[in-house]
């Protein structure tokens, strides 16, 4: 799944490869060369993930971490600190400012890559390319398609036709089976925090993945939780009709 990533550079030649890279990678980036230009960009679009560089033009690479970690908005934006400091207090000083994790330079395209993967499936399950098999339901990221086994029989099956939004909403509920979700929340994550759109309308394409869930006998698997939310169990609830 094509993922944001906001690259934090001040050093045009390591910005332009790293860039390069993950865009060969599938990924979405831009960038920024300071933590002035970077902050401008996080409140246009919230990235997915920040890669972000330790020695900074304006202020250090940790210093921005805290303020990102201090604001409501930005403190669960994943961070991937870059620098060429080795020394164990320096990796503990990251760390503890709020990264998630620390790549010292220099380091390979193929290195960074697998560190994007694993910090995403880690902190942004949703946004992983690991196929995700719950309740009968079968859903993968890259092909963009839901199987659902039939009569709980998982040699035979049938493709679940959903729509983008549909399935960004089914992917990001199954990802965090569970766990329940406001709308507010729904709307951050699926739809993005740059869209400005009611509450309500996550319960019309609740409505809407239910309804084609409800043909294949899947439809319990979304669940209402009065007051609160919606969430993706496995377990049978009375609250899950509205």
């Amino acid at each position: 799944m094509a993922v944001s990533i906001l690259v934090v550079e001040d050093e045009p030649a390591i910005q332009e490869l790293i860039s390069l890279n993950l865009k060969r990678a599938g990924h979405v980036v831009f960038s920024a060369y300071n933590a002035e230009q970077a902050k401008l960009h996080i409140n246009n679009v919230l990235p997915d993930l920040v890669l972000l560089d330790w020695m900074l033009p304006d202020i250090t690479g940790i210093e921005f971490a805290r303020k990102l970690r201090k604001e409501e908005r930005t403190k669960g934006i994943p961070i991937i600190m870059l620098t060429a400091r080795i020394q164990e207090n320096d990796k503990i000083a990251g760390l503890e400012a709020g990264a998630d994790d620390y790549i010292t330079k220099p380091f390979s395209p193929r290195e960074l890559i697998a560190r994007i993967k694993a910090v995403l499936r880690r902190r942004l399950p949703e946004m992983s390319d690991e196929i995700l098999e719950l309740g009968g339901l079968k859903l993968d990221p890259t092909t963009h398609r839901v199987h659902a086994s039939l009569n709980n029989e998982s040699t035979k099956s049938v493709e679940v036709n959903l729509g983008p939004t549909e399935f960004r909403l089914l992917h990001f509920l199954m990802a965090y089976k569970e766990r329940v979700h406001t709308r507010a929340q729904l709307l951050d994550r699926v739809w993005g925090d740059h869209v400005f759109i009611e509450d309500r309308t996550v319960d019309v394409h609740i409505r809407r993945l239910r309804k084609i869930l409800e043909a294949i006998g899947k439809d319990s698997l979304i669940q209402t939780v009065r007051g609160t939310g919606y969430r993706f169990s496995i377990e049978h609830s009375e609250e899950r009709i509205e």
